[in-house]
């Protein structure tokens, strides 16, 4: 039997799948019964073909097999989904909308980059309690960046905007040795800066506000930065590392080989291949906003979506 304050959310996107299942305090902070990530690459060559390859499908199906199951198990219907940049940009998004309908019972939403940062907003402020002020939220993604601004204490319009830059994209699109020449970073670079240079126009990038870091890149990044012997979410969850720290980590991450970030006792397998472009992101981030640290949350859109039927 279902809790009236248990929901379930799932986070699809360009390289990860996320499952949170959650109950709702009566302050409105959440409270975990279930999260876990699968990273199954439903982006997998969208950049290049336009569409989503079919064992990219069969392993998100697979994937949702297992979660609907466990969404029954722990009573928590109602269910939201949430499917972003991967499948916005596929022209055969159709036959990933009915597979799910299919597996899960509900539609998933294909929002747009907007939305999806609004719900990142959302989630990252929640999770974060003691930060204060203007902030300015980045979810960087597999295949896009979302940049969101406004007020922890709410109130203020969110001003955002969605980039198609991630680790996924930006690996695939440049990263092609291993490790990369410095021609090909310099490429991610300036497609970044270009990207950047556009979301000003939407989001005040260098007005004092915070800056605040979600999803896998941010953490694992923060992870290496902290020396982390395994990966710690609650030690991961509110760091602040400097902008020293951020560029050290990438310096670290462009000289490795492979074998060497698989290595790395924080690396997920699944961003083993593409944490350098990940990397390459942030860092251009930071020093383009000229932000001094990187605040890191382990919660976000996530947590955002859950949020949303439960409120």
């Amino acid at each position: 039997m279902s809790s009236p304050h248990r929901a379930a959310g799932i986070d699809c996107g360009t390289n990860s799948i996320r499952l949170l299942v959650a109950d709702i305090r009566d302050d409105g902070a959440l409270v975990d019964v279930h999260r876990e990530m699968r990273v199954v690459r439903l982006g997998q060559g969208v950049d290049r073909t336009g569409r989503l390859a079919p064992e990219a499908i069969e392993r998100t199906r697979a994937a949702l097999v297992d979660y609907a199951a466990l969404i029954t198990e722990l009573g928590a219907p109602p269910v939201r989904m949430v499917a972003t940049s991967a499948t916005r940009d596929a022209a055969n998004r159709g036959a990933f909308v009915a597979m799910v309908r299919d597996v899960l019972g509900v539609d998933p939403e294909v929002i747009t980059g907007t939305e999806e940062a609004a719900l990142s907003f959302a989630g990252a402020v929640a999770g974060l309690p003691g930060v204060r002020g203007p902030l300015l939220v980045a979810d960087i993604g597999g295949g896009s960046t979302e940049l969101v601004r406004g007020d922890a204490a709410g109130g203020a319009e969110l001003l955002a905007h969605s980039m198609d830059v991630g680790c996924v994209r930006m690996t695939e699109r440049h990263l092609h040795d291993d490790p990369p020449t410095a021609a090909q970073v310099e490429a991610v670079v300036e497609d970044v800066r270009s990207a950047l240079a556009a979301a000003a126009k939407d989001v005040p990038l260098q007005d004092g506000a915070a800056l605040v870091g979600v999803a896998g890149t941010v953490t694992t990044i923060t992870a290496l930065a902290l020396d982390l012997p395994a990966y710690d979410p609650d030690r991961i969850h509110g760091s602040r590392i400097s902008a020293a720290d951020v560029d050290a980590v990438t310096e670290r991450l462009l000289a490795m080989t492979r074998a060497e970030r698989a290595a790395l006792p924080v690396m997920h397998p699944g961003r083993v291949d593409v944490i350098g472009g990940g990397a390459l992101v942030l860092r251009t981030l930071v020093r383009e906003t000229g932000a001094a640290e990187v605040i890191t949350s382990e919660h976000d859109i996530l947590d955002g979506i859950v949020l949303s039927v439960l409120r």
